[in-house]
């Protein structure tokens, strides 16, 4: 028999956490079979039992063997409304957070303010889909005083969905660019899909935070009627005094703060941080050490020292707008040697190739020493770059970093996640 909602909602209050994957069970942890293109984690129930899991949620009735087989019609609709029917029961702020680039950059470093104060949940790692969204609720418990909740997305109607699923009392967009093009079929389906977050909390009498620094998200902020609305990044509010190697800003008590995250880009993730903060209370001092205690260790806007050379690893993920803001933010640093080794930029459908001819355009403005590019689209962005060194796989890419060492040189590293360009570092 299907059990209902409410009577899953009394199993998963029995159990120690939540788990889709069975190399990650924990000791009395609700197992949730999902089903893939390639994969049915039904077939792994028995699996998750034996290794402790408490129940199995699954949706093929022919494997219920006992009463610790809780049948659903569907595993991720099941997930979903779990998570949605305890999300009911919490009476905390819910900031949902979106946008195209530095969405868990802004996370974490929102999480680390207001954890100066409150007892906060944040969405681990990336799990920000409608999948990780969902297991994002499910591991708040009522200890919490606040959540930090992070939405990605790649269509029109993810945000949307996802907003249902942890209905945000509060939000913010971090920027709207050029992302996951393919999906959202060009910039105006990505503005109308991240406004799916804006448009929850218009609905819903929610608040919001709006970078004014931004022409588009205030133009999104007054398409749109909200309770509550607070700007950031004023010109009253901060000034930057570097942003190489990495930002060092003084804000309106004259209080002035070394970061470890460079470029205007990421002083726009750190001005949302300070601004929710006050928000919700958290003294500016405490608030700043706050944000200069961050130090990404995640492939995101990482500086790292390898011998003479200074490295900013930029790898975890890149599309035309991050890929810009980066390189122009590369051609302000004051070094004596500066290089770039730049992966593919993935999801952007059929404008991939004039994006990527784009991207050789901006680069050859920034006078590099050297430019080195790989992945197979990279090979669009040669036309304006005669003297790049070009390599369509990373072997080939290894190859020659190793052949050709530098020495006292700032090198940019970015690409897609798919490229994982970080594996260079080793070479450098």
């Amino acid at each position: 028999m299907v059990i209902s909602i409410p009577e899953l909602y009394d199993r998963f209050r029995e159990c120690a956490g939540v788990s889709t994957d069975t190399r990650k069970i924990t000791e009395g942890c609700l197992y949730v079979a999902l089903k893939g293109d390639q994969f049915d984690g039904n077939l792994f129930a028995n699996d998750a039992l034996e290794k402790g899991a408490r129940y199995a949620l699954i949706d093929n009735p022919a494997l219920a063997a006992d009463s610790r087989y809780l049948l659903v019609d569907d595993g991720l609709t099941a997930l979903q409304e779990l998570a949605r029917h305890h999300r009911n029961t919490l009476t905390i702020p819910v900031i949902g957070l979106t946008g195209s680039n530095g969405k868990t950059t802004t996370k974490e470093l929102i999480a680390s303010v207001l954890s100066r104060k409150h007892r906060t949940y944040a969405t681990v790692g990336n799990l920000n889909n409608h999948i990780g969204v969902p297991l994002t609720l499910l591991a708040i418990d009522h200890s919490y005083e606040i959540a930090v909740v992070e939405m990605g997305a790649n269509h029109q109607g993810e945000i949307r969905l996802l907003c249902s699923i942890a209905r945000p009392t509060h939000g913010l967009i971090t920027n709207v660019g050029k992302a996951h093009l393919e999906g959202f079929g060009g910039v105006e389906g990505v503005r109308k899909g991240k406004g799916e977050l804006f448009d929850f909390l218009a609905e819903t009498g929610g608040t919001v935070f709006v970078n004014a620094q931004s022409e588009t998200l205030r133009a999104m902020f007054g398409e749109r009627l909200f309770r509550e609305a607070v700007f950031y990044q004023l010109t009253d509010q901060y000034e930057i005094i570097t942003e190489n190697p990495a930002v060092v800003y003084k804000d309106e008590t004259g209080q002035v703060v070394t970061t470890h995250l460079a470029g205007h880009y990421n002083f726009d993730n750190m001005a949302a941080a300070l601004c929710i903060g006050k928000f919700f209370g958290v003294p500016a001092e405490e608030a700043n050490e706050a944000i200069a205690g961050y130090n990404p260790t995640n492939n995101r806007s990482q500086v790292i020292q390898k011998g003479s050379n200074l490295l900013l690893m930029d790898a975890y993920n890149a599309n035309p707008s991050s890929m810009a803001a980066a390189i122009q933010n590369f051609m302000k640093q004051d070094a004596a040697h500066k290089v770039v080794i730049l992966g593919d930029m993935y999801e952007l459908g059929d404008e991939s190739p004039a994006e990527h001819a784009a991207l050789g355009e901006l680069i050859a403005q920034g006078r590099f020493d050297t430019v080195i590019l790989a992945g197979k689209d990279m090979k669009y962005a040669l036309a304006a770059l005669p003297k790049a060194y070009y390599f369509p796989d990373k072997f080939s890419l290894h190859n020659w970093i190793m052949d050709n060492p530098f020495q006292n040189t700032a090198i940019l590293i970015k690409g897609s996640r798919g490229m994982g360009l970080e594996s260079v570092v080793q070479f450098l």
